[in-house]
């Protein structure tokens, strides 16, 4: 990153901090995701995707949304990148992107939440229940 003078020198070493400073690319697609689960019923259909691959039958159900309104949250999680989706026969399957920024998305959810993710708490009973 080019040498560029502030108008005020803090001490604060921003020189180092612009180099590692991410893109306005990199920033937009987080900003993005971010801003999809700004959206509550977003979020919580996100976070039980992260646990299970579903249908939106299945996921309206579980939600209590109606199907359309899933699929319009749906849509939207998936051009942002968070869930991936797949089909068998006439069903769509949706289940979380396996990517670095879905799972910290999904890591963050739950520790700002105080969630136990269901994994946790299986792998925990399974140590628990060990001989």
């Amino acid at each position: 990153m080019p040498n560029m003078p502030l108008p005020h020198e803090h001490g604060q070493n921003e020189e180092a901090i612009l180099d590692h400073m991410p893109g306005a690319e990199e920033i937009a697609g987080v900003a993005d995701a971010m801003k999809q689960l700004g959206d509550p019923s977003r979020l919580q259909i996100f976070w039980l995707l992260c646990h299970c691959e579903e249908c939106v039958l299945n996921i309206a159900a579980l939600v209590n949304m109606t199907s359309p309104a899933v699929s319009h949250h749906l849509r939207l999680l998936k051009n942002s990148g968070l869930i991936v989706c797949r089909r068998a026969g006439k069903e769509m399957y949706y289940k979380t992107a396996d990517t670095e920024l879905a799972q910290v998305l999904h890591h963050t959810i739950e520790t700002l939440g105080r969630i136990t993710c269901p994994r946790a708490q299986d792998s925990q009973a399974s140590q628990e229940n060990a001989p």
